[in-house]
């Protein structure tokens, strides 16, 4: 049985780390990169040494940005009279693709879990209650889990004695799906947001 070169064995245990990587999948992606051009791997060296040195969180948002303020935060044609709560930078995006949704937002980085020793000191609810001046709606758009649920009722509570209406997300029925094949959760979800037609 042959031993993994040092360097290789090492690149593999690095690339594990990252989320979905097993063991194979490393050493599959580690072989790839020792077969890659040299200039595609100091492209990717450089990019991610790059991003560790030039990403920083917005002021204002708390998203990821390569410039302070973020341009979602620039952007004057945004309206400045709402602000939607998400979780995580990856939600951002996700509401963006949309193109649904013209207001502010406001990152917490994680959401209150009790289970996992966090608390909203935490996350970034302190700096969300920092930014309300103006604000007339604040949309709570965690995550539907237990910790997603608990931190938007935390936030509801502590905008309740302000001028400031806090409103969760629709959740429901995905397109396209049939209704005896949903479960009773998302089902009993979609009926307490039902709407006007």
């Amino acid at each position: 049985m042959t031993r993994t070169p040092d360097p290789l064995a090492r690149l593999a245990r690095a690339l594990q780390k990252l989320p979905g990587i097993g063991a194979r999948s490393a050493q599959r992606l580690a072989f790839h990169l020792l077969k890659a051009q040299r200039e595609d791997v100091e492209e990717l060296a450089s990019a991610l040494i790059d991003m560790r040195e030039k990403i920083t969180f917005c002021s204002s948002c708390c998203n990821l940005t390569g410039v302070d303020p973020c341009t979602l935060c620039d952007d004057t044609s945004r309206d400045r009279s709402l602000i939607c709560v998400v979780e995580d930078p990856a939600n951002v995006s996700a509401i963006e693709k949309t193109g649904r949704y013209r207001g502010l937002y406001h990152v917490l980085h994680g959401a209150i879990s009790p289970m996992h020793g966090i608390g909203p000191e935490q996350i970034r609810v302190s700096e969300l209650m920092t930014r309300l001046s103006g604000v007339r709606e604040v949309i709570l758009a965690t995550n539907p889990t237990a910790d997603g649920e608990a931190t938007a009722v935390y936030i509801s509570r502590l905008l309740a004695p302000r001028e400031v209406t806090a409103s969760r997300i629709g959740m429901g029925l995905p397109i396209g799906s049939e209704i005896d094949y949903v479960d009773d959760a998302t089902l009993a979800r979609a009926l307490e947001g039902r709407r006007n037609l």
